[in-house]
């Protein structure tokens, strides 16, 4: 009889604290969870040494296209909320130079304003940019629409000088960082 009370005592306890630990799932938690990561990645960098530069027809050092289809996928483009494109900008060589950057599109349509730079000659500091898009800048379009990106660096100094710095040359980095919903 000791025995099976003791047994009817411990099957109680166990349904009992079974019992007690289940509780009514809530499915519905899904729709009310906003998932926002920040995505940065690098997108450009271009370097010209200063005898590239003296030796340029027209000042114009250089004017390509890349492409840059990140931008214009659909995970990221249907998702991207707000972000910025930092650009940096070194110049060691004896010339003022301008550098300007294009967003265009699939067409080659110029998106949105143009960014424009005047750089200093040597010496000045490596000069950081932000440009800002979404809410607190640009149009969030012109990053969904991005297909290449244009880079032109024109000379406005002269085509003999020669800085005095070892190596001298126009370094342009960039990077973007990008809040995306991906729920």
């Amino acid at each position: 009889m000791r025995l099976l009370s003791k047994c009817f005592i411990f099957c109680v306890v166990i349904i009992g604290t079974l019992s007690s630990c289940i509780e009514d799932q809530d499915f519905g938690q899904y729709d009310e969870i906003e998932v926002t990561p920040t995505i940065e990645a690098s997108m450009l960098y271009v370097e010209a040494p200063e005898t590239m530069i003296n030796q340029a027809p027209a000042n114009v050092v250089f004017s390509q296209n890349f492409n840059f289809d990140a931008f214009s996928y659909d995970a990221f483009s249907e998702r991207v909320l707000e972000g910025a494109v930092t650009y940096i900008i070194e110049n060691t060589t004896s010339k003022q130079l301008d550098i300007t950057i294009e967003f265009l599109d699939e067409q080659g349509n110029v998106l949105g304003p143009v960014d424009t730079f005047t750089i200093q000659p040597t010496p000045t500091a490596e000069q950081q940019i932000i440009v800002a898009y979404g809410d607190s800048g640009r149009s969030i379009e012109i990053i969904k629409n991005t297909s290449s990106i244009r880079v032109t660096t024109t000379n406005r100094g002269d085509n003999v000088s020669v800085s005095t710095e070892d190596d001298p040359k126009i370094i342009i980095k960039s990077s973007a960082k990008f809040r995306v919903r991906i729920k």
